[in-house]
């Protein structure tokens, strides 16, 4: 149930106006700490703070209170301290200048269920463990050498792709759902070795239907996130039955393919994938940390899902913006076309050639964040940014969709402009905090390298191997843009288009 729809149940306002009622008279009865210093806040309701403010697009509703009350924004979200960094400037201070103090992250409860109780890369809390799986997976998963590794399986996926939307022409496809299968199966291939769209066991291990859940747990505001003493509350709500049935189901399939990897009559001259890499750490030890097969089981998992889901939503909204201008998508395909000529095939060494088509990406990624409110944070220690306090255990969100479109940072912000990347030195990978798509500092996302290698891929082949239009009657004003907010942000109408074969398949 949505917290929003959840928060006007009788139930909740009777049980946690009695109960926070009691608290805050046993609790708030302690010696007063000396006033703090903090950011400018709007008005606040009792009990819920300013959760109501959040509306069902927190990043436009947060963006709304940052052009209000300026770019450091305190918000009380029930019981939990939050600040709301929405500037290129504030960002920096957080990701960068006390990047270690705010290196954290909070006990999400969605996480401590699906995740193993925190053992993944994503949302593990700042220490130890995390530093060791953080190294591991730069330097054995998603180093440069691993990336280019994959590179058959991405040409062999990108084949499978465009043969798929080839198949209904002269009749409309629905491209988000061949995106969607898309980035499945090919984080699919290179973390666990074979791809599940095949043979029926898309469809026969409810793998797309488990993926759906996943994402909308992970990215839904739980009650208990909120007022952590009432994490007892997930029962009626029926929360806790679908985390414990979602974590049950991903568990399962992770052992079948554990044991898929272990079983001694595998083929042993395949390449090998991601799980591979991990059970050999697993068995062999590191020398630094033991990993359980849970800790290993949660870093799986935290690659699938990132990868998947942020590989589509980049596509799918390139695609569209694309659709809807017309000539940065003649542009784009006049380049593809000029660089790989007569072949059939775009070449992975033809991607650095492609500029313009990189800053279709680019723009995509400024306009459409995977993550439009980045990953929590949690500050470890007293800071102060901007001249106001930032006491320890705050919770710090970065709109990096605000200041994706912040006017201060770019010209003509909410326009489809990719020219403004070519000749630009301004990139995702951490440094130039006006764009941070992919987060910035020590909890940067570890899989640009692998992600972007798979979009860029994807939207060549698409662009050289068809002519795209709208079907007879639409016109880009026809397209619904509506977002579904979550921890990430994809289109909710799939992206219908006729695509006219370039060449004969």
């Amino acid at each position: 149930m949505a917290l929003l729809e959840w928060l006007k149940e009788p139930i909740f306002l009777f049980s946690t106006i009695s109960l926070v009622i009691l608290l805050k008279f046993i609790i708030f009865k302690k010696s007063k700490k000396p006033a703090l210093n903090l950011p400018p806040s709007p008005s606040r309701l009792p009990v819920i703070g300013n959760l109501h403010q959040l509306g069902n697009n927190p990043h436009i509703s947060l963006r709304d209170l940052a052009q209000k009350y300026g770019p450091i924004l305190y918000l009380q979200l029930g019981h939990v301290p939050t600040v709301i960094i929405s500037s290129a400037r504030l960002a920096q201070e957080v990701m960068k200048t006390h990047d270690l103090s705010f290196a954290s992250r909070p006990k999400i409860i969605a996480a401590k269920y699906l995740f193993y109780n925190f053992a993944d890369i994503g949302f593990s809390p700042y220490g130890a463990y995390w530093r060791f799986v953080r190294k591991l997976c730069m330097h054995e998963l998603f180093s440069a050498k691993s990336a280019q590794s994959f590179s058959c399986a991405r040409g062999e996926e990108v084949d499978r792709l465009v043969r798929r939307i080839a198949d209904p022409y002269p009749g409309p496809v629905n491209l988000s759902k061949m995106l969607a299968k898309y980035a499945n199966d090919i984080v699919c291939k290179a973390a666990f070795g074979r791809e599940f769209s095949e043979g029926g066991d898309y469809d026969k291990q409810g793998f797309q239907k488990l993926l759906e859940e996943f994402q909308e747990l992970l990215g839904g505001l739980s009650v208990g996130d909120f007022f952590p003493s009432m994490e007892f509350l997930l029962g009626l709500t029926g929360m806790k039955s679908r985390l414990v049935n979602t974590f049950k189901g991903f568990d399962q399939l992770l052992d079948r393919i554990v044991a898929d990897h272990l079983n001694p009559k595998r083929n042993r001259d395949e390449s090998k994938d991601l799980v591979d890499v991990l059970l050999d750490i697993q068995r062999n030890g590191s020398g630094e940390m033991p990993l359980t097969m849970n800790n290993v089981k949660a870093i799986i998992l935290n690659m699938f899902a990132a990868g998947t889901d942020t590989t589509f939503i980049t596509l799918d909204w390139g695609m569209t913006e694309l659709i809807m201008n017309p000539k940065a998508l003649e542009r784009a395909q006049a380049e593809v076309r000029s660089v790989v000529g007569d072949r059939k095939v775009v070449l992975e060494s033809d991607l650095p050639q492609l500029n313009y088509m990189k800053a279709v990406i680019k723009e995509t990624l400024r306009l459409h964040p995977p993550a439009p409110v980045l990953l929590p944070r949690e500050s470890m220690e007293h800071v102060k940014i901007d001249g106001y306090d930032i006491p320890e255990r705050t919770r710090i969100f970065v709109n990096a969709w605000a200041i994706g479109r912040d006017p201060e940072s770019w010209e003509d912000p909410e326009t489809f402009k990719p020219d403004r990347f070519v000749d630009s030195t301004v990139d995702f990978k951490g440094t130039d905090f006006e764009f941070i798509p992919f987060g910035a500092g020590r909890r940067i996302c570890p899989g640009i390298t692998f992600g972007i290698a798979v979009v860029e891929l994807a939207l060549a082949q698409l662009l050289h191997s068809f002519d795209w239009e709208l079907p007879l009657g639409f016109t880009a004003k026809d397209l619904d843009m509506t977002e579904v907010f979550g921890i990430t942000m994809h289109r909710k109408a799939g992206l219908v288009v006729h695509a006219k074969p370039h060449f004969p398949y």
